[in-house]
């Protein structure tokens, strides 16, 4: 039967009009449907019928039945609180930066050290090893669980496991903030530079901060970063407190790019865009579809780019499979341009 290596996907066609994306990421082997996404279990013990069915009864029955038997803590429902994180607002490209704290944009996993266990946003558990966590200090730290630049989904494969696998040893908790220590953002830099000054746990590092001298620096640092493929730039406001929610004093800035594709469908909305468009269907150039539900006014739903129109979209990055991440409807293309694409 079939295998996918680590890193590879295909497509099945299921009973969707779309196809779904079998894929195998550290040894997690997911598809797309909802069977598999909607399933309880922990990620790498989920699997479907298009799974079997590809790979075959007995490697997925195998490679289940291999996998260590969940912990009576994972096997419950996490009931940890949600923590509360200091979240960024996106920067109005206006606000005068000078002097603010610069660092890169971490595109990995947010987490929480309480001092004993990683929580998510949601207060969901990360269960990393021992050794993992081995050093790591009894006081909350925020930071983020990293592996490398445009590796997101591997990241989230690897910290959404139960199993504590060695696949863990790819990756970093790298500390950007102290919530609980008083005072000023510089104050609490201080606080966990002190902390780790003679002795840093192996798996742990900290984010570097910089100041920003001008526009033409800021501007420089998010073409740097985002040319050896980082995610933008986070910006602190000196003097600024930790405060749960999003703040004002804390800014994200990425680029984002323009792209152009033609309208196959439009699928219905749900909720208060019932009995209008939902979204709609573009397909690439190279034949890949995907749908854009974003962007649009209420008039535009009520009155859609027409299947067959070219329209152009803004997205943030490409994922491992080429799909346009967090796509944005910005306009339809004028008879001369989408002719131009034909």
């Amino acid at each position: 039967m079939p295998d996918l290596r680590d890193g590879e996907s295909t497509q099945v066609q299921g009973s969707a009009r779309l196809p779904y994306t079998l894929k195998n990421v550290g040894g997690v082997y997911s598809c797309t449907c909802p069977a598999w996404r909607n399933q309880s279990l922990p990620i790498e013990r989920r699997s479907c019928k298009h799974l079997r069915a590809w790979r075959g009864e007995q490697a997925e029955t195998q490679r289940l039945g291999s996998l260590p038997a969940p912990s009576p803590a994972s096997a419950a429902k996490d009931a940890a609180i949600a923590p509360k994180l200091l979240l960024a607002h996106p920067w109005d490209n206006a606000t005068d930066l000078t002097g603010w704290w610069m660092s890169e944009k971490l595109d990995g996993v947010r987490a929480w050290w309480d001092g004993k266990q990683f929580l998510s946003r949601q207060g969901n558990v990360y269960y990393a090893p021992d050794w993992f966590k081995a050093g790591l200090p009894q006081v909350s730290l925020d930071g983020e669980l990293w592996l490398a630049r445009k590796a997101f989904q591997r990241t989230v494969s690897i910290v959404r496991r139960h199993d504590q696998s060695e696949h863990w040893r790819a990756i970093s908790f790298v500390v950007f903030d102290a919530p609980k220590a008083d005072g000023p953002f510089e104050a609490r830099q201080a606080f966990f530079q002190e902390l780790f000054r003679h002795r840093q746990p192996p798996y742990l590092r900290v984010l570097p901060q910089y100041r920003v001298r001008n526009f033409d620096h800021l501007y420089e640092e998010l073409g740097r970063v985002e040319a050896l493929g980082g995610e933008g730039l986070m910006l602190r406001q000196p003097g600024s407190r930790y405060e749960a929610g999003r703040s004002s004093t804390l800014l994200k800035i990425k680029s984002f790019h323009d792209a152009e594709g033609r309208v196959v469908e439009h699928l219905p909305g749900k909720g208060r865009h019932a009995g209008r468009l939902g979204a709609v269907v573009v397909e690439l150039s190279n034949g890949l579809t995907f749908s854009v539900g974003t962007g649009f006014t209420d008039a535009q739903r009520q009155n859609p780019p027409p299947v067959g129109s070219i329209v152009t979209f803004r997205y943030q990055e490409l994922t491992d499979r080429g799909v346009p991440r967090f796509p944005s409807f910005v306009r339809v293309r004028s008879d001369a341009e989408a002719l131009a694409m034909a």
